[in-house]
């Protein structure tokens, strides 16, 4: 697996010109997240917790999708849906005394709406009581004494930055640093904190954003390992980190050519990877659907990222994303 920095260069280019007209997400909608106003301590502790939850929703054909208050949501919008509404209701589940007793019956009965249930629910109850436990423990039960202790820092000195302080939950301690760089772009772009040290920033890579980076190319892999990916074969892990660490740096790449914010361009990826280049109908395939146009990402009927993509001539690298199920850190 290797970094293309020729296509991560093309690609560059062209998400410059995608991104340009793109309103950031200010991450403010109160179906999902804490109203405008909220203090920052509070906005702090819910996206810390939030974003501990954000991973592996929808596991094969069990889709993680319901209808709440008449809106049918899917994936990660039905688990911050899920998270805005018991923020409303019980601010106080979002301390730390209280995770630290998080039960799996108290997680099944927050995250089940209609058919949809939370997959790995005792996983996800041991990372919300491990919060809890370290930050009593460690940061008198405050979790903006994270940023606080971080110097408004992504990297600083010996494990001082946000990132690094972070790794000290469960829940952070992914070697790709997913959930991190996932909760620095929500905590920035509330204004919890502005970091000093942008050079710092890296996406936070998903599948989404991991599959558009296989298809374009910006990545190199062995057509052996495209054939495995095509057949569902399961990655090890460390084969996992591999590919998701040279994905982080082909995107640092395209960041920098494009001269946009990491932060700003994973706003757009993870649109993009959700409406457009999808899991299994990409635009370059099976046409430009509405909400993939809405979005911004067709013009006269192509994929916007079509000049720079692989897959566009090569149908070998037109691959779904890669599996490893069995995890919480994506």
């Amino acid at each position: 697996m290797e970094v293309n920095r020729d296509r991560a260069g093309e690609l560059g280019r062209l998400i410059a010109k995608a991104v340009s007209r793109l309103r950031p997400d200010t991450f403010e909608d109160p179906r999902y997240y804490p109203p405008r106003g909220t203090p920052r301590r509070d906005v702090m502790a819910y996206f810390l917790v939030m974003v501990a939850m954000d991973h592996r929703l929808s596991r094969g054909r069990r889709q993680y999708e319901a209808e709440v208050g008449g809106e049918r949501f899917h994936g990660a919008d039905l688990l911050y849906r899920l998270g805005s509404r018991l923020f409303a209701e019980d601010p106080g589940f979002f301390t730390a005394e209280r995770l630290a007793r998080v039960t799996e019956e108290d997680v099944l009965r927050w995250l089940t709406a209609d058919r949809a249930r939370p997959p790995d629910a005792h996983v996800r109850a041991e990372l919300l009581r491990d919060l809890g436990i370290k930050l009593k423990a460690l940061f008198d039960g405050d979790p903006y004494r994270i940023v606080l202790d971080s110097g408004g820092y992504l990297r600083r000195g010996v494990a001082q930055g946000l990132i690094d302080l972070l790794k000290v939950f469960k829940a952070y301690q992914d070697p790709v640093e997913k959930k991190a760089f996932l909760l620095a772009k929500f905590i920035e772009r509330r204004e919890v904190v502005i970091f000093q040290d942008p050079q710092n920033k890296e996406v936070p890579v998903d599948n989404h954003l991991t599959r558009i980076a296989l298809r374009t190319g910006i990545v190199d892999v062995d057509p052996n390992t495209l054939e495995l990916i095509a057949a569902g074969h399961p990655f090890r892990p460390q084969e996992d980190v591999m590919l998701r660490l040279a994905v982080r740096e082909a995107y640092r790449l395209v960041a920098q050519a494009a001269g946009v914010d990491p932060f700003i361009m994973d706003d757009f990826l993870w649109s993009f990877g959700r409406s457009c280049c999808t899991f299994e109908g990409p635009s370059c395939a099976s046409g430009c659907s509405a909400k993939c146009s809405s979005l911004g990402g067709c013009d006269s009927g192509e994929c916007i990222l079509a000049p720079a993509c692989r897959a566009r001539a090569e149908r070998l690298y037109l691959v779904p994303e890669h599996s490893f199920m069995d995890t919480w850190w994506y």
